[in-house]
This record gives structure tokens, C-alpha cells and sequence, in this order.
């Protein structure tokens, strides 16, 4: 152990804090969306420029408190400062939907209250970002060595999918049929806090890790955008792109599927969150052929089956996702539990092998740099891109007039189907990963 901490000190961080962050990110993708369908307005423009605007400072956030926790030597401030953080404005997004209660929902209170919680969403984001992706993951980085190695890289693999299992069950339970969005927000905003201010009292730094200041802010801020850097390496720039077109197509669908399934085919929040749990457990023995796909070294192979997996899924949603083929009032629906069971394997299965193979392609010197080159290429480009697709595919197959005369968008079977088609394009920058690969260049 690189610190005097105890080894049961230092998991019980490792995994408190890493599926804390992980149920916060999930509240934020899973629910957030909901939320503004149920308590703002049924306009998937809000969601738009959410998703949006987060991307946008999850990004700023992860580069200015990487290179700040850089040039300062320290982690364990930015961490807990920005759990702290994080669970405060998750909580008061929730207080978001005070802006319209008790009024008459015309033009200008849902421009207003879709603009607070934007900006609330993008605040979220910041400070998450500053607490998890900028010092939260440059910490077990600092704390990794030959012993734990291992241990370390199975809880980065594993937390992301149980976080959103947790999240999307309990979530789902918090929630309710009565749209207790409040209590969801209060429970997970509470949780960061609480971990937060351990994180402050238990956390110690690496004392190999040492200030790098590497002339002013700004110049060693912008050091790490050097893209000549990146393009040295072909097959890592393809594995990007591999990442960036699914996770395009991902974003398309995905911050939709809970008002689909609330919306359009009439679930209640407590019903969908059992549905896609039991979906995404059941994907999760996806792992067991990925891993074996990767000892032999058979990572287009793996990034391949991914992939079709994933059509399989959002297709048959796409086909058979039907208000008049699915019946809301059980969870038994055979066509959306095979959806989502397949496209939970694809998912669980791409995250694998794209995670593995991109950390096989980073060069040893230039790790920090190459993380942040991944959220550009991960969460930047599809979150800003991906709305601009999704909006009028929503706006174009959904319109409705809700029950207060205003017009509604809802988000149909239409919007998988295209985005079956936009996962396909994933094939194609594949094709040229696996060229570089047997070139053997990185």
C-alpha cells in the first residue's frame, strides 16, 4: 500500500466511493430525464440541451481539476470537496420542480423552469466531474500497484454496471408510482455527501505523488489537448472513433428509454426500474465469453459480437416495442425483456472490451493525457452530438397534445429503429481498428 492507510480502509474507499459516483452518474442518466417529463414538461429539446451542457462541463470540470490536483500534489481536497458538492446540487435539481407546481404550465414557466434545470444539471455535472473522473479515479491511479493492480482494475470494470443496477432498481422503488422524484434526489444527493465528508476524514494521498507545475495554469491546462500526440497512435485514434459512433447511437436512445417505457407504453417508474434491472443482471453474464474472448487476444472479435448484440436489442425494441403489443400492467412483456436483454449484453460487453483495449493502447508516459482524450472521444463529441439527432426523431413520430393544451413529445418505437441503423455504423472504424491491430501498430 502506497500510504499508511489499512487495507480495509483503503476498499472500503475504493468501493463506497466508486459506486457512490456511479449511482450519482445513474440518477443523472436514468432519471434526470424522467424527471423532466413527469414534473417540467413532456419536450425532449430540455433533455437535449441537458445532455447537452453536461457533456460540455463534465469536460471542462475533468481537465481543469486534473491539471489543478496536478500542479498541487493533492487529490484528496478536489475529491471530497466535490462529492460534497455533487450530492448539495443533485439535491437541489430536485427542487427544480417547485418552479412549476402550483402553476399553469404556459410557454414561459416551462422556458423558465427548463433553463434551471439545465444549468442545475450542468452544476451536478461539474462538481461530480471534479470529485470522480478529475481526482477520484487520479487517485486510484496514484494508489496502484503491482498487488492491487488487479483488484483495482475488476472494481473500475464492475462498479459501472453495478451502480446502474442499484440505480435503476432502487431508483425505480424510490420513485414510486406516485413520482417521488424529491425522495430519489435526497437519498443519492445525501449518500455524496456523506461520502464526501469521509473521504476528507479517511483519504489519504500517495506520498509518491509531488507537485508538477509545468510553467502556468493555462499552458499546462491546454498541454494535454496535443492532438499531434494522439495521432501517432493509429489503432488508439480508430478504438475512439469505435467508441464515439456506438456511444452516438447509445445517446440517442438511452437518455430516452424511461419516458418510452413511462410515456409511451405506460409503465409505471417502479415497473421499469425492476424491468431493465433484471434485464442488465441477466446481461451481465455477458462478461464471462468477453473475458474469454480477450485472453486470446481476440479483440475485434469481442468489439464485433458487442455490437450485433446491441442491434439485436434496440431492434427488436424498435420492431416490437408497441403499445399494442406490450401490456404495462406486468413486467412479463417477452419482446421489451428480450430487447433490453440483449442490448444489456451488448453494452455490458462493448464497455468491457473498449475499456480493456483502449488502456492496452495508452502509452505509459502520457496515461493522465490519454484519459482525457477518452472523455472527448466518450463523453464530449456523443453528448453533443447525439441530441441533435434524437430531438426531431422525437419531434417528427411523437407529437401529442397533453392535458393542459400544450404540445407533447413523446419519445416512440421509431427513435430504436433508427438507432439500430446508427449502431451498424460502429463496423466501420472497427474495420480500420483491426487493420492497425494487424499492422501491430498502437
Amino acid at each position: 500500500m502506497k500510504n499508511n492507510m489499512s487495507k480495509f480502509r483503503f476498499w472500503i474507499l475504493v468501493w463506497g466511493l466508486g459506486i457512490i459516483g456511479q449511482l450519482c452518474w445513474n440518477v443523472e442518466n436514468q432519471w434526470f430525464n424522467t424527471f423532466v417529463y413527469a414534473k417540467i414538461a413532456k419536450d425532449p429539446t430540455i433533455i437535449s440541451w441537458m445532455v447537452a451542457v453536461s457533456a460540455i462541463a463534465t469536460t471542462i470540470s475533468t481537465f481543469i481539476f486534473g491539471t489543478l490536483s496536478d500542479r498541487k500534489g493533492k487529490r484528496k481536497p478536489f475529491m471530497s470537496i466535490g462529492y460534497i458538492l455533487w450530492g448539495i446540487f443533485t439535491i437541489l435539481f430536485g427542487t427544480t420542480e417547485f418552479i412549476t407546481k402550483g402553476k399553469a404550465a404556459t410557454a414561459d414557466v416551462v422556458m423558465f423552469a427548463g433553463t434551471a434545470v439545465v444549468l442545475a444539471d450542468a452544476l451536478m455535472s461539474f462538481f461530480g466531474s471534479m470529485g470522480n473522473d478529475a481526482s477520484f479515479n487520479a487517485w486510484l491511479n496514484d494508489m496502484m500497484d503491482e498487488n492491487n493492480a488487479g483488484a483495482i482494475g475488476a472494481a473500475l470494470a464492475t462498479q459501472p454496471i453495478i451502480g446502474t443496477i442499484i440505480g435503476t432498481v432502487v431508483g425505480g422503488l424510490l420513485i414510486g408510482a406516485n413520482d417521488n422524484y424529491m425522495l430519489l434526489f435526497i437519498v443519492m444527493g445525501g449518500l455524496a455527501i456523506v461520502f464526501g465528508i469521509l473521504s476528507l476524514l479517511l483519504v489519504s494521498d500517495s506520498p509518491e505523488l509531488r507537485p508538477n507545475v509545468q510553467g502556468s495554469f493555462l499552458k499546462q491546462l491546454f498541454s494535454a489537448f496535443d492532438f499531434n500526440e494522439l495521432f501517432r497512435h493509429k489503432q488508439l485514434v480508430w478504438v475512439f472513433m469505435v467508441l464515439t459512433v456506438y456511444f452516438i447511437a447509445f445517446n440517442v436512445y438511452y437518455p430516452h428509454v424511461g419516458n418510452y417505457m413511462i410515456y409511451y407504453l405506460g409503465f409505471k417508474a417502479d415497473d421499469i426500474g425492476i424491468i431493465q434491472g433484471i434485464a442488465l443482471i441477466l446481461g451481465m453474464f455477458s462478461v464471462i465469453p468477453a473475458t474469454g474472448m480477450l485472453k486470446k487476444d481476440r479483440f475485434v472479435l469481442a468489439a464485433s459480437v458487442a455490437i450485433i448484440l446491441s442491434v439485436i436489442g434496440v431492434g427488436t425494441l424498435g420492431i416490437f416495442g408497441k403499445p399494442e403489443i406490450i401490456d404495462p400492467s406486468t413486467i412479463l412483456n417477452w419482446p421489451l425483456l428480450i430487447g433490453l436483454f440483449f442490448f444489456g449484453c451488448g453494452y455490458i460487453m462493448f464497455m468491457q472490451v473498449t475499456s480493456v483495449w483502449m488502456k492496452q493502447l495508452f502509452p505509459e508516459e502520457a496515461k493522465g493525457q490519454f484519459e482525457g482524450f477518452r472523455i472527448i472521444f466518450f463523453v464530449l463529441i456523443p453528448w453533443v452530438l447525439s441530441p441533435f439527432i434524437a430531438n426531431p426523431i422525437i419531434k417528427n413520430n411523437g407529437e401529442i397534445i397533453d392535458s393542459n393544451g400544450l404540445v407533447s413529445y413523446l419519445p416512440t418505437n421509431i427513435l430504436f429503429l433508427i438507432s439500430t441503423l446508427l449502431i451498424l455504423l460502429t463496423f466501420i472504424p472497427l474495420i480500420f481498428a483491426a487493420r492497425e491491430r494487424r499492422k501491430g501498430n498502437k
